[in-house]
Formats: structure tokens, C-alpha cells, sequence
């Protein structure tokens, strides 16, 4: 499918099909990643990292594990 590149303020925009945008799971707000590769544009969707606690727990072991870390004594109202 062709598109033109057209001015927007001082840069340049695309406008993206619905149906490319319904396939790449963009709409109006979504981040995209913009590389050039071999001279070509390439534009892809970022997906936000989903973490869960457990399998970041997993990861835990002695050798990254640290002691406490000191912070002071208590300012204000703090109580220890």
C-alpha cells in the first residue's frame, strides 16, 4: 500500500491505514519505536512491559542479593 508524507508543523507526518493500525494494534496515542534500517523507515509498535512479582522474585539469589543499606538516623517524627 502506498501513503503519502505529508508536512505537519515543521515536521513530517504519515497517516497510517485502519486496517494496518488494527493489525499492528495502534490507535490515536499508542508509541511507536522510529529506526532506519538498510535506508528504510521502520515503525513499530512499543508495548508496555508487564512484570509480575513472582517471576522477579525468581531472579533473587545470594549473589545479588544485598544487606541493608544505611540511611541515617531518624529526622523528625521518625520512629526505628
Amino acid at each position: 500500500m502506498q501513503a503519502k508524507v505529508q508536512k505537519w508543523g515543521n515536521s513530517l507526518g504519515l497517516r497510517i491505514p485502519r486496517s494496518f493500525a488494527a493489525e499492528a494494534q495502534v490507535e490515536d496515542g499508542s508509541t511507536v519505536d522510529l529506526s532506519i534500517q538498510n535506508g528504510s523507515l521502520l515503525v513499530r509498535p512499543l508495548r508496555a512491559r508487564k512484570y509480575a512479582l513472582s517471576k522477579l522474585l525468581k531472579k533473587v539469589n545470594p549473589r545479588n542479593l544485598h544487606g541493608e543499606v544505611p540511611t541515617g538516623a531518624p529526622v523528625g517524627r521518625e520512629t526505628w
